[in-house]
């Protein structure tokens, strides 16, 4: 692995004096998902059932099991089962990497449309900044001049998706999503 430093250079951000989340944007399926939070906190990778109904991915794709997963809190929130999915970080085809992610699906509510936890971070070979809002991984490809891969957060959209959080109504008051549909090129 090559030697992975953060440097001044990696400060992108708005506000360098910010407690922030990380959020980035990912290719999964060959469709770009924005408002990935990137949470060490946790165990799983989730993608949301609101997010996998937009992919468009067929439902026997997805394995289903009856289990339960425990919130920060303690709250327990169904699953609908799982699906195994490709992952891509980073963009471009020579500065990226692409894993393999097994996704929890879960029909909660979130501002977030992916969230990524230890298990994908760990398998990517992350190394976190969050004074930076940045990660750093080697890259698939080992023939380029720079085989590492730096992917910036998004500060702008990481504090949208948290006030938008703050907002979240019980499930029995939402009305049907306006996110775009699979003929889109993003999912915002």
């Amino acid at each position: 692995m090559p030697p992975i430093l953060f440097t001044d250079d990696d400060f992108k951000i708005i506000d360098t004096k910010h407690i922030d989340s990380m959020v980035v944007t990912i290719e999964v399926t060959n469709f770009v998902i924005m408002k990935t939070l990137i949470d060490q906190g946790s165990s799983v990778d989730i993608l949301y059932w609101k997010t996998f109904k937009k992919i468009s991915l067929p439902l026997d794709t997805v394995v289903y099991f009856n289990e339960q997963i425990v919130g920060f809190s303690g709250e327990r929130v169904d699953t609908r089962g799982y699906i195994d999915l490709d992952t891509k970080f980073g963009e471009g085809n020579e500065c990226c990497k692409t894993i393999r992610v097994r996704y929890l699906l879960m029909d909660a509510e979130s501002s977030y449309n992916i969230l990524l936890g230890r298990s994908s971070l760990n398998k990517l070979g992350v190394i976190l900044s969050t004074p930076h809002l940045a990660m750093i991984f080697s890259s698939d490809t080992k023939t380029q001049s720079k085989n590492v891969v730096t992917l910036q957060s998004y500060q702008k959209t990481a504090r949208e998706c948290y006030a938008a959080s703050l907002k979240i109504l019980p499930p029995d008051r939402l009305g049907e999503d306006n996110l775009p549909n699979r003929k889109g090129s993003y999912l915002l």
